[in-house]
């Protein structure tokens, strides 16, 4: 039996999503009898108020992203980087050193850039041997520093712009690695043809079809940019995924609709709605983009997290798979467009979409998490001894004689 720990934590969907996808791509892979994989909420795990980062950290995207950009750019130094990794270890060391002691493993996955460093730190004061420590990069471009440590023993990274980052970063290239973002296989599998799929959910099978979704909680401008998409009456049907927000439903299944309109609460059946569409409208999410970059489908991004995301927007730009529109004018102009030049050209776009994901990489992170796992225990450099200062003698004062 192998125990995997991997260290994340719930801000953002995308931590916790490629823990699980991973995890469970090992258990299909080796068998739930010869993995045991512990998923940590490390800010969870932490002391006041970093505990309540899961709450906070939605809170300020939703509120102020100037203000979370101004920080990501600010703290995005080798300097700042460590002075906060170290504050950070200061208020929680022996949390996280009890966490380790509470959770013995072969193997510990970070996937999460903020708690690497000082957990890592926590390992390597608990004996004289650690057990190997690798991270998942989970951003896709725009990486930031707290990333890149070069303690570890591995760095598994989304794109080549994120390697080249590490690399400015200080990260040797013989610890890195470019895999692509994991995606869970539930979704790999449930992927199938359009026309299965249409047929499935009953839409229309011959009218061009438009996927809009904002996140599980249907944050964002959801409602007035599918208006702004009708109000146009354009040829296709619009499917809207409005997430846990009641109200927006409501509001969305009130709306008289001159389009065809399939309205739904938060679903479990992503893979089929994605199978189904021919383009997306979405945020900038790494794990959405990368889902519906498997899936075919061009995006249209109407939203961003200045700074964090912002080369997740130039990414799939840059590569013909979408384009950015980040007010419901612009993405109903883009939809117009798209409809305008044809099926051709938005099938070439599809298949952009689809060379910017590789499908495979959740196996590929599940085999490194095995191999590692199977590694020998990381030899602990000893720590630095530091010499007392040399006691100072102040020259004694002669009296005079009187």
């Amino acid at each position: 039996m192998k125990r995997v720990l991997f260290l994340m934590s719930d801000t953002g969907g995308g931590h916790r999503a490629a823990a699980e996808a991973i995890r469970d791509a090992l258990y299909r892979k080796y068998g739930e009898d010869k993995v045991q994989a512990t998923l940590i909420d490390v800010f969870r795990a932490s002391s006041f108020p970093m505990n309540y980062m899961p709450e906070f950290y939605p809170w300020i995207i939703h509120r102020s992203k100037r203000s979370w950009a101004w920080g990501y750019q600010f703290s995005n130094t080798r300097r700042r980087t460590n002075f906060l990794s170290r504050t950070m270890y200061m208020a929680n060391g022996r949390r996280f050193q009890r966490m380790f002691q509470q959770n013995p493993c072969d193997v510990v996955v970070s996937v999460h850039s903020v708690i690497t460093r000082p957990t890592l730190s926590a390992l390597m004061k608990l004996g004289a041997t650690r057990p190997p420590y690798i991270t998942i990069v989970t951003d896709l471009v725009t990486t930031h520093y707290f990333w890149y440590d070069s303690r570890t023993d591995f760095c598994y990274v989304p794109t080549q712009a994120a390697f080249e980052r590490g690399l400015r970063y200080g990260m040797p290239a013989e610890k890195m690695r470019v895999t692509g973002l994991p995606v869970h296989p539930n979704f790999i599998d449930g992927l199938q043809d359009k026309a299965t799929a249409r047929a499935e959910l009953g839409w229309e099978q011959d009218m061009p079809t438009l996927l809009l979704v904002a996140g599980g909680d249907g944050m964002g401008q959801l409602y007035e940019t599918a208006r702004a998409v009708d109000v146009l009456g354009l040829p296709c049907q619009l499917v809207i995924v409005a997430g846990r927000n009641k109200p927006l439903k409501e509001k969305l299944e009130a709306a008289a609709w001159r389009n065809k309109v399939h309205i739904y609460p938060f679903v479990t059946n992503m893979p089929t709605l994605m199978a189904g569409a021919d383009m997306i409208v979405t945020k900038a999410g790494p794990a959405t983009l990368t889902e519906a970059a498997i899936a075919g489908l061009p995006m249209i991004i109407s939203d961003a997290i200045p700074g964090q995301e912002d080369g997740n927007v130039t990414y799939i730009v840059e590569n013909e798979a979408g384009a950015y529109a980040p007010k419901p004018e612009l993405v109903a102009a883009t939809v117009k467009q798209w409809l305008e030049e044809g099926m051709d050209a938005l099938q070439q776009r599809s298949r952009n979409a689809s060379r910017v994901a590789n499908r495979d990489a959740v196996w590929q992170l599940a085999d490194a998490v095995w191999e590692w796992a199977h590694a020998a225990p990381i030899a602990v450099p000893p720590r630095r001894k530091w010499r007392a200062l040399p006691r100072l003698r102040l020259p004694r004062r002669r009296r005079k004689n009187r």
